[in-house]
């Protein structure tokens, strides 16, 4: 763990900057298109569609997250969840397993906690509400049946395209394009985070850790499992390139 951490720190310290930058850029946008008097809520009068612009504006942060200079050199995990997975899949050693999650858990609560302190009436405001993901109307098991699966069909997508020699230079706009439609469609019921450390960065700020047991155990679920059929069937074809660390 120590020679992990001796080697390769500039990449931990990129994964803590890449989530906090996606929480920064969460919160910000959320805040543009729902808090009253803002010019998206004025304009855009339609929940749908002020949901479809905010799932466009996170779908474009991921991307250019993941094709940055810097997101390319720690391969922008900014997820516990795709870490451990890839962990599973033995694409990744222990150690710098570890200290991805770690970095990552770090810097998305770094950035809300700083975020609430310099501008707490906008990030605190009940529209924003500290980007906190929730159950939604539907209920606990709605909530936690649908991360599972949009964790399932992420992780599925990426290991699918960046596996594949013809698409794997177009796996983070697919991943982004997966995660605009998940927020238009599937944020009412669960708020779509698919990342233990996204959810917790903002129940941190907001001192309310209500029902993130989902959050922690969903997107684990289903990126694992994502992975279990990944390895046990699909890579198995001779278009992909399924190579694992001994």
């Amino acid at each position: 763990m120590i020679v992990a951490l001796k080697h390769n720190w500039p990449k931990y310290l990129i994964e803590a900057w890449a989530l906090g930058m996606f929480m920064v850029s969460a919160t910000f946008f959320t805040g543009a298109l729902e808090l009253p008097g803002s010019p998206g809520r004025a304009l855009v009068s339609d929940p749908l569609l002020r949901r479809w612009l905010g799932g466009v504006a996170m779908g474009l942060t991921a991307i250019g997250l993941i094709y940055s200079g810097w997101g390319r050199r720690s391969g922008a995990h900014m997820n516990p969840a795709v870490t451990l997975a890839f962990l599973y899949l033995k694409k990744i050693g222990r150690g710098d397993a570890l200290w991805y999650v770690v970095a990552q858990f770090t810097g998305g609560a770094a950035a809300m906690l700083l975020a609430g302190a310099l501008f707490p009436a906008f990030t605190a405001a009940p529209e924003v509400n500290y980007v906190q993901t929730q159950p939604g109307m539907a209920g606990v098991p709605a909530a936690f049946f649908s991360e599972t699966a949009i964790s399932f069909g992420m992780f599925l997508t990426v290991l699918y395209s960046s596996n594949c020699e013809k698409t794997a230079p177009y796996t983070g706009i697919f991943a982004g394009i997966l995660l605009m439609l998940y927020i238009t469609v599937e944020s009412p019921l669960s708020g779509t985070s698919m990342n233990p450390a996204r959810s917790i960065a903002s129940a941190l700020a907001a001192g309310n850790f209500q029902h993130q047991w989902i959050f922690l155990s969903a997107p684990l679920i289903g990126m694992s499992g994502a992975g279990a059929v990944w390895k046990a069937w699909i890579c198995r074809k001779s278009e992909f390139k399924c190579s694992f660390q001994g």
